[in-house]
């Protein structure tokens, strides 16, 4: 099946018309955001979100928290890629 068949094109329009895409995506962005930043930042992670192309992500350590904050752009940059569409803008820590 091609990428762009009319069945894939279908079912992408009723995802989107039934507000399903969305969690999709979030779904998918904290799988891939768990692989980009390795089992140590995912094990101190307490909550992801996406809200308005932002990523929010909460953690339980203040060090890893800062060397999250040191590469926050080139995650944005590997999770939109990896995604293949422009869906985050930018990161916040808390």
């Amino acid at each position: 099946m091609s990428k762009d068949s009319p069945l894939k094109k279908t079912i992408d329009q009723l995802l989107k018309a039934y507000g399903y895409q969305d969690q999709l995506d979030e779904i998918e962005i904290i799988k891939i955001y768990e692989d980009l930043v390795g089992q140590m930042f995912a094990n101190h992670t307490q909550k992801i979100a996406v809200n308005k192309r932002i990523l929010y992500i909460k953690l339980d350590s203040a060090s890893l928290k800062q060397e999250l904050n040191y590469v926050k752009e080139g995650i944005v940059e590997k999770l939109n890629r990896k995604i293949g569409r422009n869906l985050i803008d930018k990161i916040v820590l808390r």
